[in-house]
């Protein structure tokens, strides 16, 4: 064969003849147009390759990605477009080989336009404009050489019915607008020719170091691709992936941009409104602030849908010209012969790289979709959190208090209902999307088959509403487990806070069936879910295969005669196509529904009360300077309510004198706590007026006035609440650090002893709520918060200390009447109304019988009582220090394990994926794989048999029907079988390993409770639960499906071109690496930021996408190559058709691998859980050996006792030995951490007797079954614990007691006229934790608790310290009647409520100090009963 040569090899010819002019030779044309290309390849390589280290920028920037010239974008759209036309014109000139002047020119385009957008992004990025001259050349020459071109085909009389002149129309076109870009950088930013360029400045986030996310930066490849995080990827592989490695992110992305976005278009309609009691609409604040971005990812998500048609009509096109020469339609002219475009796209190999294009191309357009989407609902979802937050910030506690908006209200809000419009925007653009695919997908269909492809596509569209109706269903029966799954983790919440005083009482079995009840519940929603998602499974998998039945059967009937491989493939294909945006349009209909629920709920509370506006506190009213300097708070005529239109405060008129101290008393319940607040502005106001003036006095600079915070107010709760933050955090609260203002306030507080304890001093971080400190610690650092605010009046409310601050306003509501001689002014509250108010001296003259009482109650008036008992104001147990440093060490290891587990190299974890399969059951687990095994062998078969059918002409049309129908009928049969079996296993699994998990965490020792933090206990009942019950099952049979199906499809395009396996290898190897890559990326970021795990898991998923185009094309080639050798085209087409599904479920392989991890992590916490030790509740004695009545005298007999919290800790009682008589009123006294409290629970058992013995009636404790000696005590703990549901049930859970044995106690615990007014009585409703009563309230319905059962042995663990005076007087003495027959041992941190006791055991370290009747210890005044009885006077 005769070599190549430039203008073809037939020399005698015309070829090199210029007879007729230089421009009539098309060899010297094309010769012209390589003028261009050799040119920028000449210039630009040099710069290349040296570099641009002499070019720096002058200005200033962090990254390389500052991309600022004008029309950045359009320049690189029409780049690749010339690219793809250069392929062509490469494609169409191969087709003659003789001539390389046809493809040579194009060829060296290809290189030049690929090296032109190279050479711009260098000048762009490193800012060096002056190059931008070389570029404008190039496009200059090529326009002109290239319309040369087009002229002198134009005068030859090539037309648009040949390829060629197409090609260079469009090349014409596509170098006159890229000059154009180059012209309007020019001309717009003033480069190159001119002598003064426009200065521009980069964005502020490319000056800031901290912004590494930049997606929004970088150039269009990068951007489709996500080039630019693989180094970060890389560095995900290679070390722990860190929330500071992920850097800021830009500020258009910051939740504080976004919700600026979303307030103002919010408020734009509040204040545009015509009707201003109209609520403004969210729908209209969403598209107003993130509908720009909607519009631009629908746009992508058209165009990749359209081109994901190119797939079916390729294949249509590959099997239907594969053994056929293609149609010559193309003319020759001066011996080069030009062809037609229909030509072009009858070439097999031509369609197979159009295929992969394709595939590429729709890939990246679904994948930016995607991405945009995800962005924006991650946005709006950032936004909707902050507006939510800044709502409640301003929430009325009317609301909160009675119930109108709980707690699990708000935290829905926060949790799922911006979840479920973040969730709807992910999937928006499928709703104008899905209508477009699907009309298209049918037109396609009947320009195939006619009209039976109609007929099969109807039974697609008849199925759909049944689709509907199980996905309405499915949301139905979601809410109903979500309302179940609510009500459980509420119960679960209150047995683990409550979980002491459920030992203690010996009813964790109670709670503990309550719970499973409520479990069973949510599993019967759970079971019906799991049916409709078979349902809905099965539905997607059999509409297919049906509506592809029924077309084939109609066309054999309607036509009488067989639809061709190429048809029939092409159909197959495109239905395959039509299933997904059905199946989708149910999910999608179902999220529009569910996000039109959360917008309602969301503007129900954006628009909900908020506290009265600040008018009050700004000091707006209408007094005079005089008497505002006297008095700066003031209320008239106040009716107040907490919600119901009963007022709750009446009558009040009161006056807070300025710089003074003002104390509130009255007895519990009276409206103390009511006032403060309807004095802060939380409580509705009925009728009259609350005042705070701004216009105080002081004998400060004005500088320091200036300063201080006069419209805010320092206040600390009964209820100490504090941050997750350190001690110093907690304290300065916001405001800046001034380290002498500091010191004051630790030492007024008494706080330094407890700093000095801490591990960390002032900067160790506090647990939630407070959990490593005690009860006395948490409220100093609660009321040193309240002080270090530099305000003008302070609140404190049931703060036993105070500060005195001559120069602010301090109002204390107390009912501890000892602390009343340090007032300045009083006000005594009695029954919702001021009783009295003024001086201790006014109420001693005008009121004696008032003041004759309070002298009775607080016994020592005439005494100084400076300081409270050191006993009060230390830690709560030397044993709990050590229990906190253990604690803190626990905490620190949990959060080490974390983040190993966040940043180790992510392995499945086969062990943990084993328990889960094995908590499922084994005949499950082999009911699923077998069934899976046996469906698609089904489904291979059915499309193997139509490749067989298609092809052979010997079977008989009506064939079809009789053989395919039963076959089908068992393929749709398996399909819900196994979607059963899967989704049956994973709830067999959830129930196990809930019901484990329930029985292990709550017979687990109270240690366990000390160690672990609530939250990281109820994590292990909410979310991980929730993943074994709802994520693990779907994603597993998502899992095996996609790999089946690949496995499947790699297994047919192997059977059918075998030579495929080849190339396998490489791919295998690629894939490998990727899906590891994949998967540790999302795993590792998506412990900490769930929401990054989305966005910056697309640039692996593209990748899978990219190699799932390239399976495709060389599954065609491989099938192109063999057709020759006896493969028939309809082989060819079922190895095209699997093939394209491979992309699909690639991507969904390695995205379900990297779920699955990620979610067994979930099984992992709870089967740690699963190994904690229970306590032991056998005991060595049998039940039936202990006397029904005992303990019937109540003798204790403490012999050598050592006790301690865990066998690693020391002892906290060291050999101690004490006698206490039946019927004895014991008290037991010490300082913090002597061990008072570890000795009242060594009496049930509640923590380690490692030595010695408690006999109570004769019997050893530690041999008692766990559950009856707690059942045989009563004990009533220093913090009130109260469960949601009625009263009868938190007196007498185990429903043993009659009315009368209930009111009895009720009585006794002076309770009874109280519970006599509430609706229901008995049967009134007690909220969650008690909180519809006061804290005294609750305290006294613990008593009545323990009164209820009626024990011989009472312990009363500081029992009355959230009572006033006068009730803990009468209860003194009520227990000393009621209990007169009964030992009683109350361990005290107040002395005075045991000086009447028979017995006193004084304790220190462990050991017992003193132990006498109370009379004879005061006798030894060195004695430290004797000094403690001092201090407490």
């Amino acid at each position: 064969m005769a070599g190549l040569s430039f203008c073809g090899n037939n020399v005698t010819k015309n070829a090199y003849s210029v007879d007729t002019g230089m421009l009539n030779n098309g060899c010297f044309v094309d010769a012209l147009n390589l003028v261009p290309h050799v040119f920028l390849l000449f210039i630009t390589f040099p710069i290349l390759f040296i570099g641009w280290g002499s070019q720096s920028s002058k200005v200033q920037i962090h990254h390389n990605t500052w991309l600022h010239f004008p029309g950045h974008n359009l320049r690189w759209i029409l780049t690749f477009t010339l690219l793809f036309v250069h392929v062509c014109e490469i494609a169409e000139g191969i087709m003659d080989t003789n001539h390389l002047h046809l493809f040579m020119p194009a060829f060296m385009g290809f290189i030049a336009a690929t090296t032109s957008v190279v050479y711009y992004h260098n000048i762009e990025t490193s800012n060096f404009p002056k190059l931008l001259l070389a570029l404008f050349i190039y496009w200059v020459l090529a326009f002109i050489t290239k319309s040369i071109k087009l002229w002198k085909f134009a005068e030859y009389g090539v037309g648009v019915l040949h390829l060629r002149f197409c090609i260079t129309a469009l090349l014409v076109v596509l170098y006159g607008l890229l000059m154009a870009v180059e012209i309007n950088v020019i001309r717009v930013r003033r480069y190159v020719f001119f002598a003064n360029p426009q200065k521009v400045k980069p964005p502020e986030d490319l000056q800031d170091l901290g912004v590494r996310f930049l997606q929004p930066f970088v150039n269009l490849l990068s951007k489709a691709t996500y080039w630019w995080m693989n180094p970060l990827i890389i560095g995900a592989h290679k070390r722990p992936i860190e929330l500071k490695k992920i850097g800021k992110l830009p500020i258009a992305m910051r939740a504080l941009t976004n919700y600026l976005k979303l307030k103002d278009a919010y408020e734009d309609q509040r204040q545009n409104a015509e009707d201003p009691e109209k609520a403004p609409s969210i729908w209209r604040s969403m598209y107003r602030a993130f509908g720009r971005p909607i519009l631009l990812s629908s746009t992508f998500r058209y165009l990749a849908d359209l081109l994901g048609f190119a797939g079916p009509l390729c294949i249509y096109g590959i099997v239907e010209h594969l053994n056929k020469n293609g149609l010559n339609r193309g003319t020759s002219l001066s011996e080069v012969y030009f062809m037609s475009s229909n030509e072009l796209l009858q070439n097999t190999s031509v369609l197979a790289v159009l295929l992969f294009l394709a595939l590429v191309l729709q890939r990246t357009f679904l994948q930016a979709s995607y991405y945009v989407t995800i962005e924006t609902g991650i946005n709006l979802r950032g936004a909707l959190l902050a507006m939510i937050y800044n709502k409640i910030l301003r929430l009325s506690t009317s609301n909160m208090s009675m119930g109108e908006m709980t707690l699990g209200q708000i935290n829905n809000l926060v949790a799922i209902e911006t979840n479920q419009l973040m969730w709807f925007l992910f999937l928006c653009p499928n709703l104008w999307a899905m209508p477009v695919q699907i009309v298209m997908g049918v037109i396609l269909l009947y320009y195939l088959l006619g009209t039976s492809a109609l007929i099969g596509a109807s039974v697609i569209v008849l199925l759909a509403p049944v689709q509907y109706l199980i996905a309405t269903k499915l949301a139905d029966t979601q809410k109903s487990t979500l309302d179940q799954s609510t009500e459980r983790l509420k119960k679960t919440t209150e047995i683990l806070k409550g979980i002491k005083l459920l030992k203690l009482y010996a009813w964790e079995n109670i709670f503990c069936d309550s719970v499973e009840d409520t479990r069973g519940k949510e599993l019967t929603s759970l079971r019906t879910f799991a049916l409709y998602t078979s349902m809905s499974i099965f539905m997607n998998a059999a509409i297919p295969i049906a509506a592809v039945l029924v077309t084939f059967v109609s066309h054999a009937l309607i036509n009488k005669s067989k639809p061709s491989s190429s048809e029939a493939f092409a159909a197959l294909a495109l239905f395959h196509i039509l299933v997904t945006p059905l199946f989708l349009l149910s999910t999608v209909v179902r999220f529009a529904v569910k996000a039109m629920v959360s917008v309602q709920k969301l503007g129900e509370f954006l628009q909900s009360d908020e506290i009265g506006d600040d008018s009050w506190r700004n000091g707006d009213m209408p007094v005079s300077l005089e008497a505002c300097k006297k008095h700066p708070g003031a209320v008239n005529g106040g009716f107040f309510t907490w919600g119901s239109n009963l007022s709750t405060l009446s009558d009040i008129n009161i006056c807070i004198p300025t710089g003074q101290l003002t104390m509130i008393v009255g007895q519990v319940g009276c409206g103390k706590s009511s006032l403060l607040l309807a004095m802060l502005g939380e409580m509705q106001t009925l009728s009259g007026k609350v005042y705070w003036s701004n216009c105080f006095e002081t004998d400060g600079s004005f500088e320091e006035t200036r300063s201080k915070n006069r419209y805010s107010v320092g206040y600390a709760t009964q209820k100490s609440w504090l941050l997750n933050a350190t001690v110093e955090d907690n304290i300065t609260f916001g405001s800046p650090f001034n380290k002498q203002r500091y010191k004051t306030v630790i030492d007024a507080c008494s706080l330094q002893p407890d700093v000095d304890l801490l591990p960390f001093g002032d900067q160790t971080e506090i647990g939630e709520r407070g959990i490593n400190l005690s009860g006395g610690q948490r409220q100093r650092i609660c009321v040193a918060r309240a002080l270090y605010q530099n305000t003008n009046i302070v609140f404190l409310e049931g703060i036993l200390k105070f500060l005195q601050d001559d120069k602010r306003t301090v109002v204390l509501v107390t009912h501890k009447l000892q602390y009343l001689i340090h007032a300045d002014w009083i006000i005594a509250m009695k029954d919702g109304s001021v009783l009295r108010e003024g001086t201790l001296k006014d109420i001693q003259t005008h009121d004696v019988e008032l003041y004759e009482h309070w002298k009775t109650l607080m016994n020592r008036q005439d005494q100084e009582l400076e300081k409270d008992t050191e006993i009060d104001n230390c830690q709560t147990a030397k044993n709990q220090v050590d229990d906190d440093e253990e604690e803190e060490e626990e905490e620190e290891e949990e959060d080490d394990n974390m983040s190993t587990t966040t940043s180790r190299r992510s392995k499945i974890p086969w062990r943990v994926c084993w328990q889960y399969l094995s908590s499922g059951g084994f005949l499950m687990v082999f009911l699923m794989v077998f069934s899976k095994l046996l469906k698609h062998s089904v489904m291979v078969a059915i499309d193997y048999w139509l490749a067989e059918w298609t092809a052979n002409g010997d079977v008989p049309v009506n064939g079809t029907a009789n053989g395919d129908v039963p076959v089908n009928g068992t393929a749709n049969a398996l399909c819900l079988i196994t979607s059963l079996t899967v989704e049956f296993l994973g709830l067999s699994a959830a129930t196990n390993l809930h019901h484990n998990l329930l029985n292990k965490i709550i017979h687990a020792p109270i240690r366990f409770f000390d160690v672990t933090p609530l939250g990281q206990i109820l994590n292990r009942f909410s979310a991980d639960t929730n993943i074994i019950d709802q994520h693990i099952p779907p994603t597993l049979e998502s899992l095996t499906r996609s790999t089946l199906l690949c496995l499947s499809a790699i297994g047919v395009i192997a059977f059918v071109t075998p030579s495929f396996l080849i190339a396998l290898i490489p791919l295998a190897v690629s894939f490998y690496f990727i899906q590891k890559y994949f998967r540790v990326f999302p795993f590792t970021v998506s412990q900490q930021h769930h929401n990054f795990k989305f966005s910056l898991s697309l640039p692996l998923t593209i990748l899978s996408d990219y190699l799932g185009a390239v399976i495709v094309l060389t599954a065609a080639v491989a099938s192109i190559w063999s057709s020759g050798k006896s493969l028939p085209s309809s082989m060819v087409g079922l190895g095209l058709t699997y093939a394209l599904t491979v992309t699909n479920y690639l991507n969904w392989v390695v995205r379900n691998l990297a779920d699955l991890e990620v979610q067994m992590a979930a099984v992992k916490k709870v089967n740690s859980f699963l190994s904690t030790e229970s306590e032991n509740y056998e005991g060595s004695m049998d039940t039936t050996q202990v006397p029904e009545d005992w303990p019937q005298h109540g003798e204790i007999k403490i012999q050598d006792l050592c006790v301690r919290y865990d066998p690693l800790l020391k002892p906290v009682l060291k050999h101690v030995n004490a006698y206490i008589n039946p019927g004895q009123k014991v008290g037991i006294c010490g300082r913090t951490g002597s061990g008072k409290s570890s000795l009242s629970l060594a009496f049930f058992n509640m923590v380690d007797v490692f030595e010695g013995r408690i006999i109570i009636d004769g019997i050893d404790i530690c041999k008692l079954p766990l559950q009856t000696l707690r059942s045989r005590l009563s004990i009533i703990l220093q913090d009130p614990v109260l469960f949601s549901g009625s009263i009868r049930f938190n007196l007498d859970p185990e429903r043993t007691c009659t009315d009368d044995r209930l009111w009895e106690a009720l009585e006794i615990a002076q309770l009874k006229n109280m519970v006599k007014a509430l609706s229901g009585g008995l049967d009134a409703v007690v909220t969650e934790g008690g909180e519809n009563f006061s804290v005294g309230q609750r305290q006294l319905f613990c008593l009545a608790r323990a009164f209820v059962r009626k024990s011989s042995i009472l312990i009363m663990d500081e029992a009355t310290a959230s009572i006033d005076m006068a009730t803990e007087n009468v209860l003194q003495k009520v227990v000393m009647t009621a209990f007169a027959d009964r030992t009683v041992v109350t361990i005290a941190h107040r002395v005075h409520t045991i000086l009447e006791a028979d017995l006193v055991i004084v304790m220190k370290r462990g050991n017992i100090l003193e132990m006498d009747k109370p009379e004879t210890l005061l006798e030894n005044e060195d004695g430290m009963f004797a000094s403690f009885v001092r201090a407490d006077m």
